[in-house]
């Protein structure tokens, strides 16, 4: 018999992780080894069952998905992640492919589509989709937002006003207003309220 699979599986969500525990558990060759329901769960439960693959969800309490996998990788660099998640936004790919997933799955995939991927980054291949692959090129071809730029968007997703951004960054409304001339000029839109819009669409910003 050949050697099972070993999936660690991360989601906050107890129905969606216990439904995919189940699923993943009736497949021959695939043994869940963990389940962890926070980012830094996750991290303790990696060094300690060291799984063959790990489902990440983005969406995480205490630590994000991307940011688990950042660190579970500075420890084992030959840790192997496929996110799974409802996120289909261009930033959430990138970041998530930048980290070091292998793969990147949405939850509407279908039993055979999960397992198959399983088993493709178990072989030790980069598995993305045509969908997932035009996302990732839109993203390429756009201008990244500076960290500072990224900060006052996400306080424009929170309906701070201008007066307020510079209090809560330390820095003048004057500058403020240059950071938000750029981030609109690289979201390529015309206005705050189309600036947010684009932020959540893409993942860029998701609400808290």
């Amino acid at each position: 018999m050949p050697e099972r699979i070993r999936i660690l599986v991360v989601d906050d969500h107890h129905v969606v992780r216990q439904g995919l525990v189940a699923l993943l558990n009736i497949i021959p060759d695939i043994e869940v080894v963990g389940e962890a329901s926070d980012g830094l769960q996750a991290i303790d439960l990696h060094k300690t069952l060291r799984p063959d693959i790990t489902l990440m969800d983005l969406q995480l309490p205490k630590l994000s998905g991307v940011d688990a996998i950042l660190k579970i990788r500075a420890n084992d660099p030959a840790a192997r992640f496929i996110v799974l998640t409802t996120f289909d936004g261009d930033e959430d790919i990138f970041r998530s492919l930048q980290a070091g997933a292998k793969a990147y799955l949405l939850k509407g995939m279908t039993v055979d589509e999960l397992v198959a991927t399983v088993q493709a980054v178990h072989s030790g291949r980069t598995l993305i989709s045509p969908a997932i692959a035009e996302k990732l090129a839109e993203r390429m071809s756009t201008q990244a937002l500076t960290n500072r730029e990224l900060k006052v968007l996400e306080r424009i997703v929170a309906g701070r006003a201008n007066k307020e951004i510079a209090s809560d960054l330390q820095i003048s409304e004057a500058t403020v207003k240059s950071h938000i001339n750029s981030l609109l000029g690289k979201l390529g839109v015309s206005d705050r309220t189309h600036a947010a819009t684009v932020a959540l669409q893409r993942g860029i910003v998701h609400l808290k």
